[in-house]
């Protein structure tokens, strides 16, 4: 006789449903566990079986995510430990170090980031360009990449970077800014024939071929760009507000080219030799010549009345080679002698008599005064040179003193700032 079989008996010929078990069959059985082992009638405030559920599923999540972390961590260093085994050996030069660039990696902490190298050049109360480093005057250091030989430079009025102009070459004058974020210096210009900037750096004018062009300078965009027909050998070479100052060639003297007037004027006041600089008022300083027997003097012009001189002073022995320049406030001028020495000029006294001192080696390149009232030159041995206005008048002569940093065959080069 047969027994029938028991739905709840497990002795049975062969399982009633696969080993092959999902996890949603899992799920579903552990519920009804749960369920069948809670003595309340009502319902729970929490099921147990889903909370039990989601805390494996997050253990799961978390192992797996830390062992991605691992891997990670374990490829970065392997990378990093292959470009660094794999740039020694083609490593060339030495890094460029930016002012302003983020990028730029943190010294170490022994280090000072504004603490110039004791190798480095002396310390200047205004930037220097020393070979392809613009060094400034608070110890920061930037390499000037792509720019050629300096002549000149000048720093822009409110931060705005700094200007520099090359050498004169076969192919004429280049002129680069330099942004004050520590970005690659921007062609401006290239190829001119002659560049003359204005002493906020805000204005430009060149010679380009037969024209004379004039523009506005915001950042490295030119704007409101002017232009006229030029006499062969014109060239800028300042400015006096608006208005561009321009040397007409061989003893033709200086006329002011005003660029809403249109072309240059007809007239030039021929008397006039070398200009040094402009006085707040807008007066130019100058050297005429002047007296009986004519000789070289000093005097202020008026601009508004094409140069003519207002008031002219003779006495001390002048060099005419044109260099020198005026303070920021317009009190005095430095400017070379006939001799070898630069000589002091207390712009006051500027009448019938000229009261000068003299103030050491002779300018061989731009003067820079500084906004606290010292001028600074470089010498012809390449030294730079301090004159402290109060010592001068004190009985000092300044000397040169050696620039560090500077090859042979190299001169530094000042930056005008711009109060100058």
């Amino acid at each position: 006789m047969s027994r029938t079989p028991n739905p709840c008996d497990n002795q049975t010929e062969g399982p009633e449903r696969p080993f092959a078990v999902t996890q949603d069959e899992l799920e579903r059985a552990l519920r009804e566990t749960f369920a069948r082992r809670v003595a309340a009638p009502g319902p729970l405030a929490a099921d147990p079986a889903a909370l039990a559920i989601r805390r494996a599923n997050r253990t799961v999540r978390r192992r797996a995510l830390a062992g991605l972390a691992l891997a990670g961590a374990a490829t970065v260093l392997v990378t990093t430990g292959t470009a660094q085994f794999g740039d020694r050996p083609g490593h060339q030069g030495s890094p460029i170090v930016v002012l302003g660039d983020p990028r730029t990696p943190a010294p170490p902490p022994t280090a000072s980031p504004s603490t110039p190298s004791p190798k480095g050049p002396v310390r200047a109360e205004l930037d220097l360009i020393i070979g392809s480093w613009l060094e400034g005057s608070g110890g920061e250091r930037r390499e000037l990449t792509d720019v050629g030989p300096v002549d000149r430079a000048q720093r822009v009025a409110d931060h705005g970077g700094w200007l520099v102009t090359s050498v004169a070459t076969a192919a004429g004058r280049t002129l680069w800014w330099v942004p004050p974020n520590g970005s690659a210096p921007q062609v401006l210009l290239a190829g001119a024939d002659a560049i003359a900037l204005a002493p906020d750096g805000r204005q430009l004018a060149w010679r380009d071929g037969r024209e004379l062009l004039a523009a506005a300078l915001v950042g490295d965009q030119l704007f409101a760009t002017t232009r006229t027909p030029a006499p062969d050998g014109a060239v800028p070479v300042g400015f006096v507000g608006d208005a561009v100052l321009v040397r007409q060639p061989g003893q033709g003297g200086f006329t002011v080219w005003r660029r809403l007037a249109g072309a240059l004027p007809a007239a030039a006041e021929r008397s006039l030799l070398n200009v040094y600089g402009v006085l707040p008022d807008g007066r130019v300083v100058g050297q005429v010549s002047a007296g009986t027997p004519r000789r070289p003097c000093l005097a202020l012009l008026d601009p508004a009345r094409g140069l003519a001189p207002v008031r002219t002073g003779c006495g001390p022995e002048l060099g005419t080679d044109g260099r020198g320049g005026v303070s920021a406030d317009g009190r005095w001028l430095l400017v070379n002698g006939a001799g070898k020495d630069a000589l002091l000029v207390d712009l006051d006294t500027l009448g019938s008599t000229v009261s000068a001192r003299s103030a050491g080696p002779a300018v061989t390149d731009v003067v820079a005064w500084t906004p606290t009232g010292t001028a600074l030159h470089v010498d012809g041995a390449g030294g730079l040179v301090r004159v402290r206005v109060e010592r001068v008048l004190a009985g000092e002569r300044p000397g040169a003193a050696s620039v560090g940093g500077v090859a042979p065959g190299e001169r530094p080069v000042l930056v005008s700032d711009t109060a100058s």
